[in-house]
């Protein structure tokens, strides 16, 4: 238990470095300070969480090792025109990966029935704001990617919105503290992704990097603590008869 506590207490520091570095521009160390500070919340997870989840333990496995592999290329061979990247490659199929398995275990976790038959409508929206806010974001890479470059950041975008649109499906559905949380993550993870993009091919600004790692390090921190908590369960809509009471 308290080796449990002293590891919250340096990912908190290790958080807070990272920011640091990476708002400074030491974008080694502070690719290395991420993979640490997620190899220790996996192992914070996977150890000294009671009742853990197999597939939120996936997640945080997927994500740490494409963080390794983000790290380790910067000790990649040169890379010239026509050349494969095959460390960019790797490191975002393997966060694909991840946000595809903790999407599919709160998909798992939803009554479709209920859920469709209460959120036809806003189920029908979200698919067609995620495909036209997917098209819109990846499209400022477009001029400085190859055909497979801009398929991967594609789908990657996309399995992204989907997290978010499942969360937020989660949340109408169940209005709970869990869900909550869950929610405030998958909205920091976008904004972070987005951000993280436009640093990369709009606009070079260090204070666009301070945002996009400090709304990533925000949503792993709601991501964990919702890993804590169970669903207390759908909760009934608010009626004009509940709220006057």
């Amino acid at each position: 238990m308290i080796i449990g506590k002293i590891l919250k207490v340096l990912l908190l520091l290790l958080a807070g470095v990272y920011i640091v570095f990476k708002g400074i521009a030491f974008e080694i160390e502070g690719d290395a300070t991420s993979a640490l500070a997620m190899l220790l919340l996996t192992l914070l997870y996977g150890i000294w969480t009671p009742r853990k989840n197999i597939y939120f333990l996936w997640f945080l496995i997927l994500h740490t090792a494409g963080l390794i592999v983000g790290y380790f290329s910067w000790y990649g061979p040169d890379l010239y025109v026509g050349d494969t990247d095959y460390f960019y490659y790797t490191s975002n199929s393997l966060f694909i990966l991840s946000y595809f398995v903790i999407t599919l275990k709160f998909l798992r976790q939803l009554d479709f029935k209920s859920v469709f038959s209460q959120l036809s409508g806003p189920i029908f929206i979200l698919i067609v704001l995620d495909i036209f806010c997917v098209s819109l974001v990846t499209a400022t890479a477009v001029s400085t990617l190859n055909i497979y470059e801009y398929t991967l950041e594609y789908v990657y975008n996309g399995i992204i919105m989907v997290f978010l649109s499942v969360t937020l499906i989660n949340y109408m559905y169940r209005n709970d503290t869990k869900s909550m949380m869950l929610l405030i993550g998958s909205i920091s993870v976008v904004f972070s992704e987005i951000i993280q993009l436009t640093y990369y091919y709009v606009l070079q600004n260090n204070i666009l990097v301070f945002v996009y790692s400090f709304l990533l390090v925000i949503a792993f921190i709601f991501l964990y603590k919702q890993s804590q908590i169970q669903f207390t369960g759908p909760e009934p809509e608010y009626t004009e008869e509940q709220l006057g009471a």
